[in-house]
C-alpha cells in the first residue's frame, strides 16, 4: 500500500516539475523579428512577465532610449517611469494541455493603453505573442527570437 502511494506522489511531483520546466522555456531574452523591441520575460511566483531592454531608438520621438517616459500612461503618476526597464506585461501563465501562455496583459507604452495577450512557441523556436482586445482575432501579434545579446544598439 505505501509503495502505490510513495510511486503516486513522485509521479505527481515528476509531473508538476514536468508542468512547470514546459512553462518555463519562455524565460530569458527576446528580440522582435522586426528588430524593434528586445524584452526580458521572467517568472515571479506562477507568472510570467517581461520588460523591456531595448528598443528602436528611431521609434517615436527620437529622444535618446533612456530617458524616454511612459507620457501616455493613464495613470499620471506613472508617467515619469522611464520605458527602459518597464514591466509590460503581467499575470501570463502557462496551460498545459494547450502548450500556450495565456491570461496575460499587455502594455503599450505608445497608446498608454492595456491588452489581453496570449504567447506560444513556434517549432521553429520562435516566440509569438498576441495582444488583443476581447477577442484574439482583434488584435496584432510580434514575433520574437530568443538572443543571447546583453548589449543593443541599432541592429
Amino acid at each position: 500500500m505505501f509503495s502505490k502511494i510513495y510511486a503516486f506522489i513522485f509521479l505527481f511531483s515528476f509531473s508538476l516539475f514536468y508542468t512547470q520546466t514546459r512553462g518555463d522555456r519562455v524565460l530569458g531574452t527576446w528580440l522582435a523579428t522586426d528588430h524593434s523591441v528586445a524584452v526580458g520575460i521572467f517568472k515571479s511566483g506562477s507568472e510570467y512577465k517581461a520588460k523591456i531592454l531595448w528598443f528602436d531608438p528611431d521609434l517615436g520621438s527620437g529622444t535618446p532610449l533612456h530617458t524616454r517616459l511612459d507620457h501616455r500612461n493613464p495613470k499620471p503618476e506613472l508617467r515619469k517611469r522611464k520605458i527602459i526597464g518597464m514591466e509590460i506585461l503581467e499575470g501570463l501563465v502557462y496551460n498545459a494541455k494547450n502548450q500556450i501562455w495565456e491570461k496575460g496583459k499587455i502594455y503599450d507604452a505608445s497608446s498608454g493603453k492595456f491588452w489581453d495577450s496570449t504567447a506560444h512557441l513556434t517549432a521553429d523556436g520562435l516566440l509569438k505573442v498576441r495582444g488583443f482586445w476581447k477577442f484574439s482575432w482583434m488584435g496584432k501579434s510580434l514575433t520574437f527570437k530568443r538572443t543571447n545579446l546583453t548589449n543593443f544598439t541599432k541592429l
